[in-house]
């Protein structure tokens, strides 16, 4: 199984949204900047996570995105969901019943303990994945536990473009 490049674009997105300050939405454009994708894919990732509940949609002049919740309750499998759906890894295309058809009854319970098997692997990887919280990540990354707000509408590309206008105004740096 393979989860595709959206998880690492929505863990991304989160980690943005999490190390913002609250009541400061992150512009669209600027998690656009930073993702270096496409816009069309940045925007299906954001409203995927939107529909989850994740995050939350700030409309208006200085709007864009917040966390819908506090990150110490998002978890990775949420993440996940959010993206790929429920992830069932056995494909069960009744191939062992193509296979084995001249022995139809054994191929039957062959199918159903190979279902079940995946199933059961399903499940722990699910119960994994629910144990690891955002806050958590974030935490084991930074290496402490506070973590201390960012406005990453305020990125260099912005800054650049700022003081490149205010020469040409002013013309000065």
């Amino acid at each position: 199984m393979k989860l595709t490049k959206g998880i690492e674009q929505a863990i991304c997105i989160i980690t943005l949204l999490a190390t913002q300050d609250p009541d400061i939405p992150v512009a669209s454009l600027e998690i656009h900047t930073r993702l270096k994708g496409s816009l069309t894919y940045t925007k299906k990732i954001i409203r995927k996570l939107v529909v989850a509940g994740l995050v939350d949609s700030v409309s208006g002049n200085n709007g864009g995105f917040t966390l819908a919740r506090n990150c110490a309750d998002i978890n990775l499998l949420q993440i996940v969901e959010a993206l790929e759906g429920t992830i069932e890894t056995y494909p069960d295309t009744g191939l062992i019943d193509e296979v084995f058809k001249d022995k139809q009854a054994i191929a039957n319970q062959g199918t159903i303990a190979l279902r079940n098997a995946f199933s059961k692997a399903d499940v722990l990887w699910r119960e994994a994945l629910k144990t690891i919280t955002v806050q958590q990540l974030l935490e084991e990354a930074l290496g402490k536990k506070e973590i201390l707000p960012i406005n990453w509408n305020h990125s260099e590309r912005r800054e650049l473009l700022i003081r490149k206008v205010m020469k040409n105004i002013y013309g000065n740096d």
